[in-house]
């Protein structure tokens, strides 16, 4: 007894020592979420209680002993720390995790899967009959219709939106057993087990009166499919299989149908149609029903399954059935119930009762190459997804499994739970590859999409909590950095999309990281902060090593860092970078090797004020003393000016300050361009010592309160320059295009989606326009011809540098060295003018990128148009798309990849195809990226445009005429015509009918292109409104009177039936006679038609 009471005691003792114990870590979790919060707002302050990780280690440790595990408390911590919100239980300390409440993010953090079971949409049969269910489903891609037969005579035509465009409800005692779409007579055809029913869904009124039946049939008909018929445009044949295990192949014509339709709209015994008028052929392939019958068109051959243990499966050409010769035939036991053949894996999939799917070779009908084992009841269904190259199988309990056709792996199981009154067997499925849908058909129509196109298209893309400040490409690793608002530095891998690591407050906490940049090797980052700290990091560990610290009198975002550039050094270890600051400074900081601190080595002179005062060009000097030698971009000091300029009066309202810059050092270049709020453009040449304005707008010193002060604001600049290096480059890759080219020409074409390089698509243009005379074709980033280019210009002159400038007003600029402008042009989007933010462009100048305050990015090709004289024509704007919808940031174009890649303050960094605009997806999600695959267009839940791609035509190409002009008036053909024909017309049985024979009718034809426009004599006066006033008056020479034109109408008749009695009383010279008269008299017209009807006839 005693010792069960000191047992009972113990555990009582345990259990109330647990208990307070979870009570003390329910206080401790509970504090710090409260300090997490308060750390996420700025409100907390750092003392002696702070709860840190190695803090609340020892603290879970002195709770619940050493057993716990380092790993789940880190798990555990780090999940408070990301998300203070997040729900938590005192059972995950231990490792044991709860779900969380979304279905999604823990299923996908569960395992891959395939399909989104928990996203599953329902449409109910609409205007259904009871008890009644789906029997087929078939898809049309071309127009992204879902037509649904049901089993008592409902065929529906479904849109994208699954919204029904129409229905029918056949009026047949037999049920629907299957139905397919005729593509040339563009109807739906429906098989009953008496009748193929024929009906019109686009034609209006009565759908019953659009409805054709063609019966009677020999035996049930069970299953329907349509043979592609290119050849033939008015023509459809269709095969059918029936309970006899025979296979039947009609031939529809459109005027079976067409023309039989009755002008009263009878009822259906007018609609009803005898089979034995139709061309049929007909073979008996099995000795069981024929459960499913397909047309596989890249075999050319047609595959029909049946009950059959012996004839299970039969593969042939449809020549086999207007003969007797043998068939291919697969054998399985108790037969297929289904199959599908997969295009890539060329592959045949069956299923049947025995619950196995066998995988065959179209040649090979002996023995499968495979089996799947997993199903415990009768496969029922299958259907392939090319893309992904799977297989899902369907069985009669409802399992649904997925397949992996080329590891023959098993991807994911799951079980359609319906309940109901229409718990029911599903007896179709399709899936569509248009929208990533699996379709299954039973009382209700069941849509499982998959788990990428929720991710694409449901959840809104997140990269950051906050606004994004800064992203950018470190080219040597392929890894994008990106700083938030909150201060957090992520590196991402851009083939995954996955994030490497994170770096937390690196300048301090609540201290704000508003630019970086990255050297030229790739191995050095740079940050600056809102407070005017420079950091230098490791960019492979995220290691701190150099720090330009805060000056004590410096002012509060007075040295708010805006842009960070690398300057190259021939020094290891040793860095130097141009800062500018909010205040419009540019400063040089230095880094040595030894010292951990940066230091501020000059700043360049402020020379806007000498320019506003009348100045173009100033001279500069190097400083006698600098304090580091040897750099590109020395120290430099203004040229003393004896004779003092006139001092202008300025409005202290004016806002001067430096927005951005850019450097140049290569090829003997060493310039610094610079913009203003104001639109000033200034360009330092350190080779000539001298700094120049090179634009400066009109209105750039007037200050107007209704006007906004940074409506001449330039917000990005950058050099276009184009190396030797690059040019070599570009010339060996147009060489080897070229002979591509030529090497394919005469061949077959690549394939419409065939993902290739926007460089090797103009490297080919260029070829084929040198080939064809000068082709004026679409172009993405090329020049004229490279090749003949090389030789001079490596040996010679490079092409100048040319300045690009994004502004305020949304307008792009380009201007020369001088300060000429070489074009002016707004970017085409689908939207007025919007104001542009950052400019980007690739290592060799081929292609020029742009965002703007609304989320657009536009791509254009400058390859070109960088060659002099700089022909405006060859700047071409080549898409433009909507990437999000709040303003970018940055944007990036990789060249090695074919990508772009946007960021915004919407907290997202997005990735799209840089081709077409087609969106990828975005950095942060679950999935990789399929950069190197061509991906269905998809777009962000947050877009809804599609991408605006400008073609150009060439002047060459023959423009196809879409649409016939209505016959005109020949003057030349009227002249030619003889107008003594118009005597010997017949007589007119009633007046005012005109005989088809007449003068004017035959004298007309097609139009002429007029070459001369109409010329404009006087514009529209502003009385007139807003709409006419604008319209230009064109003057139009009157016509002339009406001249040798017959008469028409009772006249005529009478004056006709004259010359016919004369010419019986008085014989041929009486007809003569008559016949002058005739002529003298039918000069003077009867009848006063309209001057626009008839032409004016010259003497």
């Amino acid at each position: 007894m005693e010792n069960s009471e000191d047992k009972q005691s113990s555990i009582t003792n345990e259990f109330n020592n647990f208990t307070e114990a979870l009570m003390k870590f329910r206080q401790l979790v509970e504090t710090t979420v409260i300090q997490k919060k308060e750390e996420r707002l700025g409100l907390y302050v750092k003392n002696e209680d702070t709860i840190d990780y190695e803090k609340f280690y020892e603290s879970v440790l002195e709770l619940f002993g050493p057993e716990i595990k380092s790993q789940d408390v880190k798990s555990f911590y780090r999940k408070l720390s990301n998300n203070p919100d997040a729900p938590v239980d005192w059972c995950e300390i231990f490792g044991y995790f709860l779900l969380e409440e979304d279905v999604l993010a823990s299923q996908l953090d569960e395992e891959n899967l395939i399909f989104l079971v928990s996203r599953k949409q329902r449409v109910v049969l609409a205007g259904g009959r009871k008890r009644d269910v789906v029997k087929c489903l078939i898809k049309i891609p071309q127009m992204d219709f879902l037509i649904t037969a049901t089993q008592k005579g409902s065929i529906t035509v479904f849109n994208s939106q699954m919204r029904v465009q129409s229905n029918i409800n056949v009026t047949d005692t037999s049920w629907i057993t299957g139905c397919d779409y005729l593509p040339q007579l563009k109807r739906i055809v429906a098989v009953t087990e008496r009748t193929i029913i024929i009906w019109d869904h686009k034609a209006q009124g009565n759908s019953q009166d659009n409805c054709f039946v063609i019966k009677p049939m020999d035996h049930c008909l069970l299953c329907v499919c349509v043979v592609p018929m290119t050849d033939h445009l008015c023509r459809d044949d269709i095969l059918t299989g029936d309970d006899g295990g025979y296979v039947n192949r009609f031939t529809l014509n459109s005027d079976d149908f067409g023309l039989k339709q009755s002008k009263n709209k009878k009822k259906m015994q007018s609609q009803i149609l005898d089979s034995k008028n139709f061309k049929t052929i007909k073979r008996k392939l099995h000795n069981d029903w024929v459960m499913k019958i397909k047309y596989i068109q890249p075999l050319n051959c047609f595959g029909c399954c049946s009950l059959d243990s012996v004839h299970s499966f039969v593969l042939e050409s449809l020549k086999r059935l207007e003969d007797n010769m043998p068939v291919r035939e697969f054998s399985m036991p108790r037969g297929a119930n289904t199959f599908v053949y997969c295009i890539k894996a060329n592959t045949i999939v069956t299923g049947g009762d025995d619950k196995i799917l066998r995988l065959w070779h179209p040649n090979i009908s002996t023995k499968p190459v495979g089996k799947l084992v997993g199903h415990m009841f009768s496969i029922t269904e299958l259907v392939t997804n090319e893309k992904d190259q799977h297989v899902i199988s369907l069985s009669s309990a409802k399992v649904f499994r997925v397949w992996d056709i080329q590891t023959l792996s098993l991807l994911q199981v799951f079980h359609d739970s319906q309940e109901g009154p229409g718990d029911m067997q599903i007896y179709a499925m399709i899936f569509d590859y248009n929208h990533g849908v699996l379709v299954t058909g039973s009382s209700v129509i069941d849509m499982y999409p998959l788990t990428r196109m929720i991710q694409d298209t449901k959840q809104i893309p997140h990269s950051h909590d906050r606004d994004i400040n800064v992203m950018v490409y470190n080219r040597t690793f392929h890894q994008v950095l990106t700083i938030c608002s909150e201060s957090i530095i992520k590196v991402w891998e851009l083939d995954t999309g996955h994030q490497i690591y994170q770096i937390f407050d690196p300048h301090g906490n609540n201290i704000e990281v508003t630019t970086a940049a990255i050297d030229k090797s790739g191995f050095v980052l740079a940050t600056g902060a809102y407070n005017g700290t420079l950091k230098i990091w490791d960019f492979g560990s995220g290691q701190e090593m150099k720090v330009l610290v805060e000056g004590k009198d410096w002012k509060e975002d007075d040295h708010w860092l805006h842009q960070l550039t690398f300057l190259t050094t021939t020094e290891k270890n040793h860095f130097l970078i141009l800062a500018l600051e909010y205040n419009g400074r540019i400063k040089l900081v230095q880094g040595k090797e030894d010292d951990p601190l940066l230091a501020v080595i000059w700043e360049l002179p402020e020379v806007v004020p000498l320019f506003i005062q009348g100045k173009k060009v100033i001279s500069l000097t190097v400083s006698s003393k600098p304090k580091i030698m040897d750099i590109l971009i020395p120290e430099v000091e203004l040229v003393p000016d004896e004779d003092e300029p006139v001092v202008l009066n300025i409005n202290p309202g004016i806002r001067m300050e430096v927005t951005c810059f850019d450097v140049l050092i290569t090829e003997g270049y060493n310039m610094i361009a610079a913009a203003t709020v104001n639109g000033i453009i200034i360009l330092w040449n350190f080779v000539l010592c001298t700094v120049t304005e090179l634009h400066r707008p009109e209105d750039a010193l007037i200050l107007d309160p209704d006007l906004d002060p940074e409506r001449l604001k330039i917000n990005a600049l950058l050099f276009l320059f184009r190396s030797r290096d690059c040019i070599r480059k570009m010339s060996e890759d147009s060489v080897i295009s070229s002979a591509q080219s030529d090497s394919t020409r005469g061949g077959s074409q690549s394939n419409k989606g065939s993902k290739s390089s926007i460089h090797e698509a103009e490297t080919k243009g260029q070829s084929t326009g040198e080939h064809s005379g000068g082709t004026k074709g679409e172009t993405i980033a090329g020049q004229k011809n490279d090749t003949d280019i090389l030789p001079s210009t490596l040996l010679n002159e490079l092409p100048p540098p040319v300045l690009v400038t994004a502004h305020e007003d949304g307008h792009l600029r380009l201007w020369n060295m001088e300060g000429k402008l070489l074009k002016d042009m707004l970017p085409f989007t689908k939207h007025s003018a919007i104001s542009l933010t950052t400019l980007y462009t690739d290592v060799c100048a081929r292609v020029l990128l742009a965002g703007n305050m609304e989320g657009h990015v536009i791509l254009w090709n400058i390859g070109s148009f960088l060659d002099p004289p700089h022909d405006e024509k060859k700047f071409k704007q080549l898409i433009a798309w909507r990437g999000h919808a709040l303003k970018i940031v940055n944007v990036i174009y990789v060249e090695d990849k074919q990508v772009v890649l946007t960021s915004s303050v919407d907290g997202s960094v997005r990735v799209w195809h840089a081709r077409n605009g087609h969106y990828c997806g975005y950095f942060g999600q679950r999935r990789t990226f399929g950069l190197n695959q061509v991906t269905d267009f998809i777009l962000p839940c947050d877009v809804n445009e599609h991408p605006v791609e400008v073609k150009e035509e060439s002047k060459y190409t023959e423009k196809k005429q879409q649409y016939e002009y209505p016959l005109v008036f020949d003057r030349e053909k009227w002249k030619k015509m003889s107008s003594f024909s118009l005597l010997f017309r017949r007589p007119t049985p009633k007046p005012f009918d005109v005989n088809q024979e007449f003068k004017f009718f035959r004298a007309l034809s097609s139009p002429k292109i007029r070459r001369n426009v109409v010329e404009s004599t006087m514009s529209g006066n502003r009385e007139a409104g807003v709409i006419f006033g604008s319209l230009p008056i064109y003057r139009v020479p009157s016509p002339t009177s009406l001249r040798f034109l017959p008469l028409i109408g009772a006249d005529a008749h009478k004056e006709s039936s004259e010359n016919f009695q004369g010419k019986k009383k008085g014989g041929r010279v009486q007809h003569s006679q008559s016949r002058r008269r005739s002529l003298r008299r039918s000069l003077a017209p009867g009848v006063n038609l309209t001057s626009a009807f008839f032409p004016v006839i010259q003497k």
